[in-house]
């Protein structure tokens, strides 16, 4: 499973999912600032869960 974690989402929380998941950041991606819509559309197609604290 490749999960997404927000820019709002401290990124130590990726050491909490399974070492089965791919965990990744907005950050990382370079995709901070992005607004939702456009950031959703992005994740959408790399990703099969999205976390935020929206």
């Amino acid at each position: 499973m490749r999960v997404l974690l927000d820019e709002n989402v401290d990124s130590l929380l990726a050491s909490l999912f399974d070492e089965r998941c791919e965990v990744s950041t907005v950050r990382a991606r370079k995709w901070d600032g992005k607004k939702n819509g456009e950031l959703l559309r992005l994740a959408e197609v790399e990703f099969d869960a999205f976390v935020t604290m929206d």
